[in-house]
């Protein structure tokens, strides 16, 4: 593996780092941010990964959020991956809700897809074995939350992964892929037509499983995109049917954007740490 470090910045007393690497899984040059704080006392840290939205790349939460001062005041770690898989030779589409910047934290079984888009298995086990490697004292201890896709994608993975993610959380999350417009034509591209095979990529259908990470989401009420692809009525409904830890916030006046997830993103950090510490 070819790992190389292309910017590093300090930032709250930490490092704010970039990488650049081949991805045997994805079969492309990647890309990905890691924030690793100052770790005075040489304590054991833990790791949270942020997934980020549609027509994102690493940059967006690293540049936008403010979080690096929340990461340096918890003593914690944070990643951040791109959203897809990258490059001339990597299919693509003319909508910016599917191809590159909408990988959707999957894997693809469909052509032209199949090839570059297994996000899923990038994150949970390439990306991962690099993640080791650059936390000095890392304590084994990981949390996952994103935005949008990318919540969508934490829930995915973390509740697939429930015994290894102490914590999830998301901002305005696609909770229903299956049943509202981005899901239905990602999973319809990526997946194919059969629907039962989307059920595993679906987190309305996940939280049926016992014993996920308590979870917690917050949603703006301005958000645009909320009414016609972030509804919560059908996730909340299995998730209370199969007594899983749900905080489900509405937060009056907010949208889709970073000033939203800026204002919250403190209260997420809280919830992460209440369960990696």
């Amino acid at each position: 593996m070819s790992l190389k470090l292309i910017e590093k910045k300090r930032s709250f007393g930490g490092e704010q780092c970039k990488y650049r690497h081949y991805s045997e899984v994805l079969q492309c040059e990647m890309t990905f941010s890691i924030y690793l704080p100052s770790n005075i006392e040489q304590k054991k840290i833990p790791l949270i990964w942020w997934l980020s939205g549609l027509t994102c790349t690493d940059d967006n939460f690293s540049q936008k959020s403010g979080f690096q001062r929340l990461a340096e005041k918890y003593q914690v770690a944070v990643i951040i991956p791109d959203t897809s898989p990258r490059g001339e030779h990597v299919a693509d589409d003319d909508g910016w809700d599917i191809g590159k910047g909408a990988g959707f934290y999957l894997n693809a079984t469909q052509d032209p897809w199949a090839k570059h888009y297994n996000m899923y298995t990038y994150i949970v086990e390439e990306l991962t074995a690099i993640a080791s490697t650059l936390v000095p004292h890392f304590s084994g201890e990981e949390s996952i939350m994103g935005h949008s896709m990318g919540g969508h994608g934490a829930l995915v993975i973390g509740m697939k992964n429930a015994t290894r993610f102490k914590a999830i959380s998301a901002f305005s999350p696609i909770l229903s892929p299956s049943r509202v417009p981005w899901g239905i034509k990602a999973f319809s591209s990526y997946l194919g037509d059969d629907q039962t095979t989307w059920k595993e990529w679906d987190a309305s259908e996940l939280v049926k499983e016992a014993g996920m990470p308590p979870i917690l989401i917050t949603q703006g009420t301005q958000d645009d995109f909320y009414q016609n692809q972030l509804d919560e009525t059908y996730f909340l409904k299995n998730a209370q049917e199969n007594n899983q830890v749900v905080n489900y916030k509405k937060v009056e006046g907010y949208d889709h954007s970073y000033f939203f997830i800026s204002t919250f993103l403190e209260e997420h950090f809280a919830f992460h740490m209440e369960y990696l510490r």
